[in-house]
């Protein structure tokens, strides 16, 4: 078929259009969307600090999104959220801060809009086997069993707190955790013979312990908030992060960890 001439040439025309554009998308120039988007702009290190539970899943995130964004590492501070809460008013060096309750990230003054990204509630954590047949609160008051809950100040031992009173059970443990592993690894080391921890820290455990589900948890079902710092070093780098979490590859990894939809 012959190709009138003036069509010919708008063809070639438009090749060369497209061919500009997607060199300058590569040259990665500030004001074109190819930069506004994906990895532009987004480098060096993000500091992250975010609650012990949390470990498994956002340690898989980071490396997802450095491997989205080159040039770029995620640097984690796990432990409770009272803690990291209490390190960033005292001047640590953060971007994000991931608690897993509101009240520790109500009380970080330099966060900025904080976001629900998920949802966690408590199981009781036994030995594989279950040796002590405990299948609800009211079995961890047995004569002579042992158990840990974490501190009240940490967001899983104010759950603990809460599912305790709803289901009027009195209980006394034998120790305080500062953060849901610790609590978790006394168990594991047959310190105790039971743990009240959080749903996806016994899941990531599976191998080395069984859960008990209890009606009373679903009265204390805790929400993570995630939030960029005001003063943080790498602002670029602390949004990209808090966007990733709250996307759908962020949702999904931690829907397989057991966390809730927000």
């Amino acid at each position: 078929m012959r190709v009138p001439p003036g069509e010919g040439q708008l063809k070639l025309r438009i090749v060369a259009v497209v061919l500009a554009l997607s060199l300058a998308g590569c040259g990665g120039t500030t004001d074109t969307p190819a930069a506004s988007s994906g990895s532009a702009g987004v480098t060096g290190t993000v500091n992250v600090f975010a609650a012990a539970s949390l470990t498994e899943s956002f340690t898989t995130l980071g490396k997802q999104f450095e491997a989205a964004h080159r040039g770029t590492t995620v640097k984690f501070n796990f432990a409770g959220s009272s803690a990291l809460a209490t390190q960033i008013n005292q001047g640590a060096p953060v971007d994000v801060f991931a608690s897993a309750a509101p009240k520790n990230m109500q009380a970080v003054t330099e966060a900025v809009a904080p976001v629900t990204f998920a949802k966690n509630q408590l199981v009781i954590a036994v030995a594989k086997g279950n040796p002590k047949a405990i299948t609800g609160l009211s079995g961890l008051t047995a004569p002579g069993l042992k158990v840990a809950l974490c501190a009240e100040a940490v967001p899983c031992g104010a759950a603990a707190k809460t599912a305790l009173a709803t289901s009027g059970v009195t209980l006394t443990p034998v120790t305080l955790e500062q953060d849901v592993k610790a609590a978790l690894s006394k168990l594991k080391l047959g310190e105790v013979d039971a743990a009240l921890v959080y749903r996806t820290d016994a899941k990531a455990s599976a191998a080395e312990v069984d859960a008990v589900e209890f009606p009373e948890s679903a009265k204390a079902i805790n929400e993570y908030p995630i939030a960029v710092l005001k003063n943080a070093a790498n602002a670029a780098g602390a949004r990209a992060f808090a966007d990733y979490v709250l996307s759908a590859d962020g949702i999904a990894v931690l829907t397989a960890a057991g966390f809730q939809a927000p």
